[in-house]
């Protein structure tokens, strides 16, 4: 997997993923209506992929991969590497693992050297140079590679200025912008065959019932109360009137392959 990385700062985040995790998101059969377990096994088997993870945080998604779904090619795009590549030793994959500092914009990747492209809340912080940042994973791509996003969306404004006026302390940086309609209308011009997972109707209530943001190590009537809470939206966000009210979605399909000259193909395999 290459992780390219976006700035943060972790902490004491730097730990291995613990045992309880990696049960829960290697399950034969995931929760669709959990969204961390739903895009964990939209992409089936990762075994022999070549996986591309832009803005790959401290690299969890990426040791996680290594370690649940038994990856061995990963790279990961990363603007502060040191904290990536202590969890992945920690994690013991790093042999599995090349991590790239660099903005999307600027790294230089062979043509066609993905099978899956994968990313954790990182194009809302690329909203001014999407199309270009796409066309960059495009290219990257192999053809028919699936790409996988989640993502904070809005699909009403009216709900969002209420979110907004609650008493709730974000973790929101200056550069980013939810996803709204019009950037699901450039990124399908990529993905023809774009499929949205809404979630996350009640996502500001249940975010602090986990004690520490832990669901894994919380009591079992907490992990209860998540349960309930996301079964209970599951169903009314499958339905487009209340899909416009999620307020985070799993994007997944597959890129178009561009022709010779950067020009796109039509046809979808």
């Amino acid at each position: 997997m290459i992780a390219i990385r976006k700035q943060t700062c972790w902490g004491g985040l730097l730990r291995a993923i613990d045992p309880l995790t990696l049960q829960r998101y290697s399950a034969s059969f995931p929760r669709r209506r959990l969204q961390e377990e739903f895009r964990f096994h939209v992409p089936k088997n990762l075994r022999g992929k070549h996986v591309l993870d832009i803005g790959c945080g401290d690299g969890h998604n990426s040791a996680f991969s290594g370690k649940a779904r038994r990856q061995s090619n990963q790279h990961c795009l990363t603007q502060s590497i040191d904290p990536a590549h202590k969890k992945a030793e920690i994690n013991k994959v790093r042999d599995a693992t090349r991590f790239i500092c660099s903005p999307v914009e600027e790294v230089e990747i062979p043509a066609h050297s993905f099978d899956v492209i994968w990313g954790d809340a990182i194009l809302h912080h690329l909203i001014e140079n999407l199309e270009f940042a796409l066309s960059r994973l495009t290219l990257w791509a192999k053809p028919g590679a699936l790409m996988l996003f989640s993502e904070p969306v809005n699909f009403n404004n009216a709900l969002r200025r209420i979110r907004f006026a609650l008493p709730v302390k974000t973790d929101a940086t200056p550069d980013e912008c939810s996803l709204e309609p019009a950037e699901l209308t450039l990124i399908r011009r990529f993905v023809p065959d774009l499929r949205v997972r809404c979630y996350s109707l009640f996502g500001r209530f249940s975010r602090f019932i986990p004690i520490n943001y832990n669901y894994e190590r919380s009591s079992l009537w907490r992990r209860m109360i998540v349960n309930a809470l996301a079964s209970f939206e599951y169903a009314p966000l499958s339905l487009p009137f209340f899909q416009n009210l999620a307020g985070y979605a799993v994007f997944y399909g597959h890129l178009r392959h561009p022709g010779p000259a950067g020009n796109f193909n039509h046809d979808v395999n």
